[in-house]
C-alpha cells in the first residue's frame, strides 16, 4: 500500500467534508501541520469541529480557519495569542469546549485506545463539571469525561518511513500521536521519508498502523510563536 501523496492537497482529496471533526497536532506553533492545515483552508470546506490545545496564532496555523470563518466548535484548553479567536468567541460566533490540558490528552489517548470514558480527579468543583457524573472512589471525588475521536486526524511528525513509522522531534512531539490514534484516517505532513527498514524500530513513536497518508514537507516555515530575547 502506497502511502505517500504528492501534495498535502492529494492527501486531503476525499477526506474533507463540511461539519466533520478533525484531531489536529501541536502545540502554540510548536509540532503543527502546517501544510495540511494550509490545504484543509483551501478545500472551502465549512462547520467543522475541530480538536487541538489551541488555535494557532492570527494568521497562521489554525488561525487561518478561524479567519475564514470554517470552523465551527474548537475542542481547546487555551485561546491566548488569538484574537480573532477571543472575538468571535466573545461575540458567540464560535463554539467552545473548553477542557484542561491533561483531560484533553487523556480524551484523546482513550479515543484512540477504544475507552469510551474515563473518571478523573481535574475539574471536580468547577464550572468544567457542570452536568457531569461525579462519583467518589476511596474517598475522593472525580468527574466522568467522554473520550474524543475525529473523522480525520492532521499531524505533523519530523521523519518516516515509506510504512507510516512515524519519529517526533523533541517537544514537538505533544499531541501528535494522541491526534493520530484518535483519528479514523490519519495524515502526516513529515521532512524526511526514508525506506522501510532504515528506522531503528526501538526508536518509532507511533507505529504505522496509525498513518494511512504520508505527505513530504522538507522545509517547513516552523515560525516561533513568542521571540524572547536578552535585552542589550
Amino acid at each position: 500500500m502506497n502511502k505517500i501523496y504528492s501534495s498535502a492537497t492529494a492527501a486531503l482529496d476525499g477526506l474533507i467534508e463540511d461539519g466533520i471533526t478533525l484531531a489536529v497536532g501541536g502545540f502554540g506553533l510548536c509540532g503543527i501541520p502546517e501544510a495540511l492545515i494550509a490545504a484543509l483552508r483551501a478545500t472551502g470546506k465549512r462547520n467543522l469541529t475541530v480538536i487541538s490545545n489551541n488555535a494557532g496564532v492570527d494568521g497562521f496555523g489554525l488561525g487561518q480557519l478561524l479567519e475564514t470563518r470554517q470552523i465551527r466548535k474548537m475542542i481547546s484548553s487555551y485561546v491566548g495569542e488569538n484574537k480573532e479567536f477571543e472575538r468571535q468567541y466573545l461575540a458567540n460566533e464560535l463554539e467552545l469546549e473548553f477542557t484542561p490540558q491533561g483531560t484533553l490528552a487523556e480524551k484523546l489517548r482513550a479515543g484512540g485506545a477504544g475507552i469510551p470514558a474515563f473518571y478523573t480527579k481535574t475539574g471536580y468543583g468547577t464550572v468544567v463539571a457542570e452536568g457531569k457524573e461525579a462519583r467518589q472512589f476511596n474517598g475522593e471525588w472525580y468527574v466522568l469525561e467522554n473520550s474524543l475521536t475525529a473523522d480525520v486526524a492532521l499531524v505533523k511528525a519530523w521523519k518516516a518511513d515509506k510504512a507510516g513509522n512515524l519519529l517526533f522531534r523533541k517537544t514537538s512531539r505533544n499531541f501528535n500521536p494522541l491526534c493520530a490514534t484518535a483519528g479514523k484516517v490519519c495524515v502526516a505532513e513529515v521532512e524526511e521519508i526514508v525506506e522501510i527498514g532504515e528506522l531503528d524500530p526501538d526508536q518509532v513513536h507511533l507505529p504505522g498502523i496509525y498513518v494511512q497518508r504520508l505527505i513530504l514537507n522538507a522545509a517547513p516555515e516552523k515560525r516561533i510563536e513568542q521571540r524572547t530575547v536578552r535585552s542589550n
